[in-house]
């Protein structure tokens, strides 16, 4: 293996959103890279004295046509694993999340499921869906409450069974509602500005709202997408294409 791999420093205001706009900026899955967490940041009192955190991501080399593929050797792909494989893994998961909502007193049923990869490349995800009464007090504001809720649920799942699992955590299909609003305005960007030629600005959106517009118009032949702004102001214009 080559001794010079490619690495990226990312600072964001949490651990999760560098992860993810590292990634992003990759164009990678978290199985691809090594993940080193230089600091966790701090959010400070009040506001006052927080400091970001900042975290590696490190490009793990591809292996050698002789050696035996990672999908060869990856439990959590569904299509390489036995059903033995496969019932473990959506079982750790639903477990850890029933078990995070027993000690947040919250009621709910809890479904673990494979979903389905981005690409060719990736890894199928390990889906979790929240369904019950009065649930948002799990989504919060712009879905931070969920979106620590799936970060702390993956760094349990990844102990213990000892690797990365892609995971998605919904409640109440909110996830999936937001995807098919963020595609949508996506599109209807996009045919803006094939129309008029000239730039358009989406709304500050978190890394994996902005990954998924990306995603939508990446094969667009008319438009292009790029990522602009710092932090919480972070936001997706689409570009006309030359």
């Amino acid at each position: 293996m080559s001794e010079n791999r490619t690495t990226l420093e990312i600072i964001a205001p949490s651990i999760e959103d560098a992860i993810d706009e590292g990634l992003a900026k990759l164009g990678l899955s978290e199985e691809e890279v090594e993940i080193d967490i230089l600091d966790e940041g701090t959010k400070g009192l009040f506001g006052l004295g927080s400091r970001q955190a900042r975290v590696k991501l490190t490009v793990i080399a591809s292996p050698q046509p002789e050696e035996v593929s990672p999908a060869e050797v990856t439990p959590v792909d569904s299509s390489q694993v036995s059903d033995g494989d496969e019932d473990q893994v959506l079982l750790v998961a639903r477990e850890t999340v029933s078990d995070l909502l027993q000690k947040m007193k919250v009621k709910a049923e809890v479904v673990a499921y494979y979903g389905e990869p981005d690409d060719d490349r990736s890894r199928a995800p390990v889906c979790v869906d929240i369904k019950g009464q009065d649930l948002s007090i799990l989504i919060g504001r712009k879905a931070e409450t969920l979106d620590a809720l799936q970060f702390i649920t993956k760094l349990i799942i990844g102990k213990e069974l000892e690797q990365s699992v892609p995971l998605s955590i919904d409640v109440e299909g909110y996830r999936k509602r937001r995807e098919r609003q963020i595609r949508q305005l996506a599109q209807r960007m996009a045919d803006q500005v094939a129309s008029t030629g000239r730039s358009q600005s989406l709304e500050p959106m978190p890394p994996n709202e902005r990954r998924l517009v990306h995603i939508e118009l990446r094969n667009n032949p008319l438009v292009t997408t790029e990522s602009t702004g710092e932090g919480h102001r972070r936001k997706v214009v689409v570009y006309p294409k030359d």
